[in-house]
């Protein structure tokens, strides 16, 4: 009884509607298939290499050749009256250049008329002959002449590898560079082309939130009823309990009370029966027992006379008024009465089901309409008249770059081909040098004599020879290879990489006048009036959308069309709206009620249920008739007298026969009088206060009930409206972001611009540059390598006069002893 009061109250105090909304869990996020994947330009980036250093020295190299800046004027000029420009002007800016030019030209006049004259001087026997006379020094030169050309040789080689490194990487990279610019265009082209469909498609999407929402309110009736029956059952079962409880003390308090009458009165009955029987008893014990032959019967008389009756049943008060006032009851079946409405509770998810029906269909079809709603995205969508002439400028820029870049293509074969053979060449040399600086060595090793002829040391210096015949035959064709890829991967380095970095070509191509009209990118590429081709650069590298950088009629705002209020505001107010009484269940019916009343001022608490237990204590006879009895058995065993003795044992007798028959039987209503006073005792005290609390939790819970399903249906719809929204809210951010990243995005113009810097400037440029200057270093160092070579041959040939009055034994060989006088 405590438990289910403590129940009872916890359910009437927790608050309705306490419980918080179901959390969506995994399947409260949505996934949308990506739709525009195969039309996106990938970005490419700068990939880190070991010749980054090279490439860096190069760079530094070029930023001190070329210091000037970006040529704005001459460039003005040059694009929109290129009669007008003036060499002094294009001098001056490429003055790095043309010193560069100037030094190129006096190396290849210089280096094969020197050529010429030594081809003379051989003829006449003078360069490259033999060493006229034998020193201490030649050793010492001998080995400082081949650790120089080792030296050079070593440079030389490791600048042809360089060279040979970077012209096969050019190559390489030029193919899928040259590719790379129609596919690009091509793809931008494509790109643009498909924004409608890819817009239809991303709109297609919402099929995904609808799905799901149609599936959530397939089971929200459902939902609303199953929690509208978890929240509110601990209240009504412990109100049921409680009710339960109060008919059942009812029925058992109506049946003690007709115990309590029927038991009283029959106790009373009997005590008048028993009455002139236990008189009667009690003077024919007495007078026997008073008897002059009875021996020591004297301690039993005592006893014998005080045997009288105890407990007078009928000073109890009466409980027919009360039973009076109960009769008939209960009028009502209330155990029907608890089942009905423990059903009618239980069948609230069923009532839930069928009073949201109409309610679930309206928002399906408000799904249908919003579907509707959401395709005008799509209809909406302004690029489809505005891309048009950004399609036909990318179209006509590929027809136009395709004879340029096979143009460049066939130079790059043959730029290819004349670096393989020169850097062949080159190696050939090297060999030379190699094979005349072994093939000397070793000669001069096995030579005895400076002035006898060795032929591996003359094999060394022709060798040698031969090497310096190539470096002059193929110099001046190393120098115009190495000048002209110079001028162009120079220029192409600090005229356009360079100011492409720092976006000076931007400020350029933005600045009005420097371009001619045939060449003005914000009208071709219908940009904003108010917009430039940087302002669109940094725009699209951030996200920009297509609308938001093209030169529309009027404007779009993509986040006024993706306002969530927009396509939900129906769909809230239906569920807003809508109420439906779903806790009307009636616990207690007015006769049930009347019932409980009627019991409550029956007067089962006015009863005076102490005078029962007072009379309870006392016993029905006061003697206890089994003791009496034996001590007369036990008297009679003493007797001498048999007269005497067999009265004693008849008495003994009928004694027990009196407890047996009459005592016994009335002890056992006694005791099944204590058992309903017991009951009726406990019960009368907070008989008031019960039924009093029962009705009014019942009718509390009634009153509740409606109240706070309301307010649990309010709540589970809030919580369905604000999951469902999500679903919307998730759907238009994904449009909103797809829209700006993926379908309708200027993005991969900006990255077609980056990836276009990044394979000119970091992956054809750096290796163009580094192979010019590797092989520029080559063509260099073969001018000591000459000197070298021709010095060293006359180290390895044998010498013409050996004799010179040095006073040496070194330079006399055959020095003869003097004779000097033999003394005896």
């Amino acid at each position: 009884m405590r438990a289910t009061g403590l129940l009872l109250a916890w359910a009437l105090l927790r608050p309705a509607g306490s419980q918080q909304c179901h959390n969506a869990g995994p399947g409260g996020v949505l996934r949308f298939t990506d739709t525009h994947a195969e039309i996106r330009v990938p970005a490419l980036h700068r990939v880190p290499s070991s010749l980054d250093p090279l490439y860096g020295l190069v760079r530094r190299c070029l930023d001190l050749i070329q210091q000037n800046p970006l040529p704005t004027e001459l460039l003005r000029a040059a694009l929109n009256n290129p009669s007008s420009v003036q060499t002094s002007q294009v001098v001056q800016y490429e003055l790095g250049y043309v010193i560069c030019a100037a030094v190129a030209l006096l190396f290849t006049v210089a280096v094969p008329m020197a050529g010429m004259c030594f081809c003379y001087c051989r003829s006449r026997r003078r360069c490259g002959g033999r060493l006229r006379a034998h020193r201490r020094s030649l050793g010492c030169r001998r080995h400082c002449l081949l650790g120089c050309l080792s030296l050079t040789s070593l440079i030389i080689l490791a600048s042809v590898i360089c060279a040979f490194v970077t012209s096969q990487r050019v190559k390489v990279q030029m193919e899928p560079g040259l590719g790379a610019v129609p596919s690009t265009l091509r793809t931008l082209r494509q790109h643009i082309a498909k924004v409608p469909q890819g817009v239809q498609m991303v709109v297609d999407q919402f099929e995904v939130p609808r799905q799901q929402i149609t599936s959530d309110l397939g089971g929200l009736s459902r939902s609303v009823g199953l929690s509208i029956h978890t929240q509110l059952k601990a209240m009504t079962y412990a109100a049921l309990a409680e009710l339960q409880d109060r008919a059942g003390d009812l029925q058992t308090s109506l049946h003690h009370l007709q115990i309590l009458e029927q038991t009283a009165r029959a106790l009373a009955a009997a005590r008048d029966e028993l009455d002139p029987v236990l008189r009667e008893r009690r003077r024919r014990v007495v007078a026997l027992l008073d008897d002059p032959r009875c021996t020591s019967c004297a301690s039993v008389l005592g006893r014998a006379q005080s045997l009288e009756l105890g407990a007078d049943y009928g000073k109890v008060p009466s409980v027919e008024k009360v039973l009076k006032a109960l009769a008939g009851l209960p009028r009502s079946d209330f155990a029907e009465m608890i089942r009905q409405g423990n059903g009618t509770f239980n069948s609230i998810p069923e009532l839930a089901v069928e009073r949201m029906a109409q309610v679930i269909q309206d928002l399906r079809d408000e799904m249908a309409r919003t579907t509707e709603k959401v395709q005008s995205i799509a209809d909406s969508f302004p690029l489809h008249d505005y891309t048009r002439p950004v399609s036909e400028a990318l179209m006509k820029a590929e027809d136009r770059s395709q004879p340029y870049l096979r143009e460049v293509q066939r130079f790059e074969q043959y730029r290819w081909i004349a670096g393989t053979v020169l850097c062949s060449i080159i190696l050939l040399i090297l060999a030379c040098n190699v094979a005349g600086m072994a093939l000397g060595a070793y000669g001069l090793s096995k030579r005895e004599d400076p002035s006898d002829y060795e032929c591996r040391g003359e094999a060394g210096a022709k060798f040698l020879l031969v090497g310096v015949g190539l470096a002059f035959l193929f110099s001046w064709l190393l120098v115009l290879l190495v000048f002209a890829t110079f001028l162009v991967g120079g220029n192409i380095q600090t005229l356009v990489c360079r100011n492409w970095v720092n976006q000076e070509i931007y400020k350029f191509i933005d600045t009005p006048g420097n371009l001619p009209p045939s060449m003005n990118i914000t009208r071709q590429l219908n940009l904003r009036r108010d917009s430039n081709l940087s302002t669109t650069y940094r725009e699209c590298k951030s996200g920009a959308g297509l609308w938001e950088v093209l030169q529309l009629d009027r404007a779009y705002d993509l986040d006024e069309h993706l306002k969530t209020p927009k396509y939900t505001a129906d769909f809230q107010k239906r569920l807003a709206d809508f109420t439906a009484r779903l806790g009307d269940v009636r616990l207690l019916r007015s006769e049930g009620r009347q019932d409980l009343e009627t019991f409550a001022r029956s007067g089962v608490d006015e009863v005076d249920y102490g005078r029962f237990q007072e009379e309870m204590r006392k016993p029905v006879v006061q003697t206890s008739l089994p003791g009496l009895a034996r001590s007369l058995e036990g008297l009679q065993k003493m007797q001498r007298n048999s007269t005497v003795a067999g009265r004693l044992a008849a008495e003994a007798r009928a004694l027990w026969q009196m407890q047996n028959s009459t005592v016994q039987s009335q002890e056992a209503l006694v005791e099944k009088l204590g058992e309903s006073v017991q009951f009726l005792s406990r019960l009368a005290p907070h008989l008031q206060e019960r039924v009093r609390t029962t009705l009014a939790t019942i009718a509390s819970v009634e009153a509740r009930l409606p109240v706070q399903a309301q307010q649990i249906l309010r709540q589970e719809i809030g919580c369905f409206t604000r999951r469902e929204l999500r679903y919307f809210t998730q759907y238009l951010n994904w449009v909103g972001q797809t829209l700006r990243e993926d379908v309708a995005s200027c993005q991969p113009l900006a990255t077609a611009l980056d990836n276009g810097r990044v394979i000119l400037c970091d992956r054809i440029a750096d290796p163009w540059n580094a192979f010019w200057f590797s092989l520029g270093c080559c063509t260099f160092f073969l001018i000591p390598n000459i000197i070298f070579a021709i010095r060293l041959t006359k180290h390895f040939r044998p010498i013409r006069n050996r004799l010179i009055s040095t006073g040496s034994e070194e330079t006399c060989p055959f020095h003869i002893p003097r004779v000097t006088a033999l003394k005896l």
